[in-house]
C-alpha cells in the first residue's frame, strides 16, 4: 500500500460524501476521518505490494523444489519396487581394531 497517498485519497472520498454545511468543520472532520482510517488500516495487518511480491516469488521457488523432490522420491520408490537384475552391492562390514593393551615395565 502506498501509505500517505492512499490514505489521503480515502479521506478525500469520504469527505466528499459528507453533506453540505460540513465545510465549516473541514479541518476537524478530515483529521478525524484520517485518524480513524489509520487506526482501521493498522489493525488489518496489511503488507506492502513489495512484500507480497517477494513472498509470491518464494512460494513459486518452494513449489518448484517440492515438485522436483516429489519426482525424485517417485523415481526412487520405483527403483526400489522394481526387481533389479543384479543385487546391489552390500556395504562391507566394518571391523573395529582393538587397541593393544599398554604394557607396563
Amino acid at each position: 500500500m502506498n501509505g500517505p497517498k492512499v490514505l489521503e485519497e480515502l479521506t478525500r472520498r469520504i469527505y466528499d460524501t459528507l453533506p453540505a454545511g460540513v465545510e465549516q468543520l473541514q479541518g476537524d472532520v478530515k483529521k478525524n476521518i484520517r485518524v480513524t482510517l489509520e487506526a482501521a488500516l493498522a489493525r488489518m495487518d496489511l503488507v506492502s505490494r513489495e512484500e507480497f511480491d517477494v513472498q509470491t516469488a518464494v512460494l513459486v521457488r518452494s513449489r518448484e523444489k517440492l515438485e522436483a523432490l516429489e519426482k525424485k522420491v517417485a523415481e526412487l520408490e520405483q527403483t526400489l519396487a522394481s526387481p533389479s537384475k543384479s543385487p546391489a552391492p552390500k556395504p562391507k562390514a566394518r571391523t573395529r581394531t582393538r587397541k593393544k593393551p599398554h604394557k607396563e615395565s
